[in-house]
């Protein structure tokens, strides 16, 4: 038979259900998210015979544009910025797969080089805009001046 420890209350208080390892899980899902899409744009331009080079780099043409716009859309629910910045993404995709197909001048390389200038100037243009409002704090970007919290 094992004796079991009792331990004491917390001085902060009692524990929720909640509180252990599921604490850090955003952080870690975002590093593993930009490890898939650079390993997918990696095999992309070096031409990479691996299996996983088409989920990562359709991945990467998902990502890329969708976490720039994801980033724009401040004042949105959760949700809805979600579903807004996925469908942005497909936007851009088809804007530029259909762009280069009528200068007849598509190539994959090319098509992932023109996506990822669209999602870097994009967040680019969001992060000048942020920087330019000193008195804005990311939580208030989306309320008007005088709104009550």
């Amino acid at each position: 038979m094992r004796a079991s420890r009792i331990e004491p209350p917390s001085p902060d208080g009692p524990r929720e259900a909640g509180d252990g390892t599921g604490k850090n899980l955003k952080p870690l899902l975002t590093g593993v998210a930009t490890a898939v899409a650079a390993v997918g744009a990696l095999l992309a331009f070096a031409g990479g015979a691996s299996p996983l080079r088409g989920p990562c780099t359709l991945f990467f043409l998902l990502a890329a544009p969708g976490a720039a716009i994801w980033t724009a859309l401040r004042g949105l629910e959760p949700f809805g910025r979600t579903l807004a910045a996925l469908a942005g993404a497909v936007v851009v995709n088809m804007l530029v797969a259909q762009g280069m197909l009528a200068v007849h001048r598509w190539s994959v390389r090319g098509g992932l080089i023109a996506v990822t200038v669209l999602s870097l100037a994009l967040l680019l243009l969001v992060l000048a805009r942020d920087r330019r409002r000193p008195g804005r704090t990311p939580r208030s970007a989306g309320k008007p001046a005088g709104a009550v919290p």
